[in-house]
């Protein structure tokens, strides 16, 4: 088997690469307001109901419309992903792994076409973009590469006359309700771990990004994926998502989204409706309110780099995001005019143009939302740049700093999913991990310090599920940094590490007397 490496990021100062983006945005432009069917079973299935996807930086440019699951489509695709279970679990897990390979070197093949599609449904810049979909074929590669290593279970001991084995098998049918912000990375990914450990899916993706969804099922159907393996069905959250949660055929619900949702998703799961034979297994990601601590014995330079790049990435529309940077008060003056430079020189735009740092942000509620929090954090803090935006064409925010935040304040411990950081004082580097660690949240977090001791202190205390140091908090690599956190930030389920596949499986023990 050939060793996993992670798919490299495309560099766009060379010309060739930036006329092959080009190409890709062309492909995407040729089939813009297509119509999308529901695919259940292989067949495909039309609805009068469109949800239709548009462009957030254009709001009149439709990308496709998507055919509309209702219950009763939702209960015909639960019935076929439960029957194909059956036949899909004894599948060999070679041949399962075999797909994945395939359908990422298809992918691999339509690398820019895949990110173009990225670039007109989700607003990402080109770089967020091609990360976006270089992630999603890091994560076929490496689950299926995990699974040839767990095939066979694990070691366990036997005694004479007697032998033991460890093995483990698929749980069932699992809902997969993936998010719009990695509208192709997590999607794929969920969904690919689900099915390369021998479960069948009903993907639910989110209504915003359903576009790049039903082209990956498009992948997956030519990479040799049998039908009824995954069944795409798309829908409201309300009519579709509650009534699969709540289903007794379902075995597993994999979320990722917002702490409310999953908090609710959580709550439902819980409980055991009749005929169902099993507790439902929830894999959660929920947010995050992501702290970056800068020390006094830091490089100021690479500590401002670093905030400014985690907070308005992608808009800040990131759980990962730094969302908040808690400066040891000896340094802050300097941390934050630099970061304010910065800032300064950050494009915002339409991405189809390639010099767009920044693209809009995701829809008219996010756009709505994000402004209403501008307007609390300058009642709670002192606005530095940014704080305005426009929603006439698309929903774009400028990248907004407000300094001198209290640690209490909303702006501190509400997560707000858009391009707005709060920058609040510490007395010392002991007092900026306790405000680091007052949330609710523990997903990721960054430590900016030269100093070993305090860096091995915030190892052991800043609790966090992924936690770097003198870099900014953004940007896990499959299988480098597996990714996922503790409290309200989800079940710290790693997505793109060793263990991730084991919660779609379950463990069997077999001993036979010789």
């Amino acid at each position: 088997m050939i060793p996993y490496k992670h798919e490299p990021f495309t560099d766009f100062t060379n010309e060739e690469n930036q006329k092959a983006f080009e190409e890709g945005l062309k492909v995407v432009q040729s089939y813009l307001g297509e119509d999308y069917p529901l695919i259940i079973g292989g067949e495909r299935v039309t609805t009068e109901d469109k949800i239709v996807s548009v462009n957030p930086a254009n709001k009149e440019e439709v990308i496709g419309r998507v055919s509309k699951a209702n219950q009763e489509l939702a209960e015909k695709a639960m019935t076929v992903a439960y029957d194909t279970f059956d036949t899909w679990r004894k599948v060999k897990p070679e041949t399962r792994a075999d797909i994945l390979f395939r359908a990422s070197a298809i992918v691999r093949r339509r690398k820019h076409e895949f990110s173009a599609i990225l670039v007109k449904e989700a607003g990402k810049p080109w770089n967020e973009a091609d990360a976006d979909t270089a992630e999603a074929i890091d994560f076929m590669e490496y689950y299926a590469r995990q699974m040839l290593r767990i095939k066979d279970g694990f070691p366990v001991e036997s005694r004479p006359g007697e032998y033991n084995q460890f093995n483990y098998i698929p749980l069932g049918v699992g809902v997969v309700i993936s998010p719009w912000n990695f509208a192709f990375a997590i999607m794929a990914g969920t969904a690919v771990a689900a099915i390369v450990s021998g479960n069948t899916v009903l993907l639910k993706p989110a209504s915003t990004t359903a576009v790049v969804a039903a082209k990956f099922i498009e992948v997956l159907e030519e990479a040799g994926l049998p039908k009824g393996v995954i069944n795409y069905i798309p829908g409201s959250g309300a009519e579709v998502g509650d009534y699969l949660v709540d289903h007794p055929k379902t075995r597993f619900i994999s979320f990722t989204g917002s702490r409310d949702v999953g908090v609710r998703i959580y709550e439902r799961a819980a409980k055991v409706h009749p005929g169902q034979k099993w507790l439902k297994r929830v894999i959660a990601e929920m947010g995050g309110k992501d702290t970056i601590i800068v020390d006094s014995e830091a490089d100021l330079e690479l500590a401002a780099k670093s905030i400014v790049a985690s907070a308005f990435g992608f808009s800040g529309q990131k759980c990962s995001a730094c969302s908040r940077a808690v400066i040891v008060e000896d340094v802050y003056d300097q941390v934050l005019a630099r970061a304010v430079e910065l800032t300064k020189e950050l494009t915002v735009g339409d991405t189809t143009d390639r010099t767009m740092y920044m693209g809009p942000v995701i829809d008219q509620a996010a756009y709505d939302k994000i402004m209403s929090y501008v307007e609390i954090g300058k009642e709670e803090g002192r606005l530095m740049i940014g704080g305005d935006g426009d929603d006439s064409k698309g929903y774009f925010v400028n990248p907004t700093i407000f300094a001198d935040l209290d640690p209490e304040s909303r702006l501190m411990q509400e997560e707000i999913f858009g391009p707005v950081v709060a920058f609040c004082k510490a007395k010392d580097f002991d007092h900026a991990l306790e405000i680091a660690n007052n949330t609710d949240y523990g997903l990721t977090g960054a430590v900016i310090t030269n100093n070993r001791s305090k860096i091995e202190q915030a190892r052991e205390d800043f609790h966090v599920g992924n936690c770097y140091f003198n870099r900014g908090c953004t940007g896990a690599i499959v299988g480098y940094q597996p990714f996922g956190g503790f409290n309200m930030s989800g079940t710290d389920s790693k997505a793109g590490g060793p263990d991730y596949l084991l919660l779609h499986m379950q463990a069997k023990t077999t001993s036979e007397m010789l």
